[in-house]
């Protein structure tokens, strides 16, 4: 024991290994000298071989310059120079024509599709195709009414019926349009099945038409306009994917007409939102009539939309007496102030006293114009 630990410690190790029979190899002295070994060959090409890629994959190639392929560039790199605008676009009294970017709508003076819908002055959503104005200032109030400048330059007094709640009966509302002269505008409410095809058929016997639009009245939802009925307290943005949902259902109109909506055609809050989208987009918008405490003439003067309000509802009692008593009192106020506008709902005793009444209305020296021809 004593020879043991006065022995060195590898004296110690050879004789553990002896008497084992183990042999212990020094791999941590192997991997030090490889490492060495390495760094030192490293070190060595770095010094004797002139590489700057390092080893690196390479290709020369040519380069073609294009610096003196643009003209502009190198003589304003060069000095002062001269750059001319179109005149077309910038005239010389500092006016801006507008013009629109490349690919960003169709070109004007496209055909319109087979509903008669001008490709300019569409624009697609989620819900479908909405009216825009169009790009070269074309608005759907002016693309799509019904020309009436002879009417209204012959100084005579003028009448203009508008006929609601079209669409949601096809064959009552086909006959309507066959009825009624081409000067009678016609509202279509948004819930009809086949309304594409209806609208173009009034559209193509000449009559202008209008998109009706759900608002809230004052016993909603006791009362209830439909579907997508805008109200009074949401969101503006809310309001409006109603909006375009409703204005998704056909093409061609050049304005709206409220439905119901005593509630909320009297706040100016909820209102405004509406009617400065209708702007926008170029459409117009006639009141009914039906509340006093409509706010709309307001807001369509302060964001541009057309605008007219209908003086009087003409079968409110539905009996050809009162009908024919009604288109009476309106003709008579046409008379005194030179105009006045009507509304009438798509019953068929309404339809057909409508019709004959404006037989006579020439013989009476009145002019019977559409909408549109008096809306301001």
């Amino acid at each position: 024991m004593a020879n043991d630990l006065s022995t060195p410690l590898t004296g110690r190790r050879r004789q553990k290994q002896e008497r084992t029979g183990k042999f212990h190899f020094p791999l941590a002295r192997l991997l030090f000298i490889l490492i060495f070994l390495v760094i030192g060959g490293v070190a060595l090409r770095l010094v004797l071989v002139d590489d700057p890629d390092g080893g690196r994959p390479s290709q020369e190639v040519a380069i073609t310059s294009t610096r003196d392929g643009n003209t502009i560039a190198n003589t304003v790199a060069t000095g002062p120079a001269t750059i001319t605008a179109d005149p077309h676009q910038f005239p010389a009294d500092g006016s801006i024509v507008s013009v629109p970017l490349p690919g960003s709508m169709p070109t004007p003076g496209e055909s319109p599709d087979r509903f008669g819908i001008l490709p300019d002055l569409s624009e697609e959503t989620a819900h479908g195709a909405i009216p825009r104005m169009s790009g070269t200032g074309l608005t759907p109030f002016i693309a799509y009414r019904r020309d009436a400048s002879a009417a209204v330059g012959s100084g005579r007094p003028m009448v203009a019926i508008v006929v609601t709640g079209l669409g949601i009966n096809e064959q009552g509302s086909l006959d309507a349009i066959d009825q009624l002269p081409d000067e009678v505008s016609l509202a279509f409410a948004p819930y009809g099945r086949s309304l594409e095809n209806t609208v173009a058929a009034a559209r193509t016997a000449g009559h202008e038409v209008m998109l009706e639009v759900p608002l809230e009245p004052f016993d909603y939802p006791q009362n209830d306009p439909g579907p997508h009925t805008i109200l009074t307290g949401e969101s503006p943005r809310d309001n409006l994917e109603k909006l375009f949902w409703l204005m998704a259902r056909f093409g061609g109109y050049f304005g709206v007409i409220n439905n119901m909506g005593a509630r909320f055609t009297a706040s100016a809050t909820d209102m405004a939102p509406i009617l400065e989208e209708l702007g926008a987009r170029g459409l117009g918008y006639l009141d009914d009539g039906s509340s006093n405490r409509s706010v709309a003439a307001q807001m369509a003067g302060a964001n541009r939309v057309p605008f007219a309000r209908a003086t009087q509802v003409i079968d409110a009692n539905p009996a050809r007496a009162s009908i024919l008593s009604a288109l009476a009192s309106l003709e008579a106020q046409a008379m005194e102030t030179g105009s006045a506008i009507g509304i009438v709902s798509a019953l068929p005793i309404s339809v057909q006293a409508v019709a004959e009444w404006a037989r006579e209305l020439d013989a009476k020296g009145i002019a019977l114009v559409p909408a549109s021809a008096l809306m301001k």
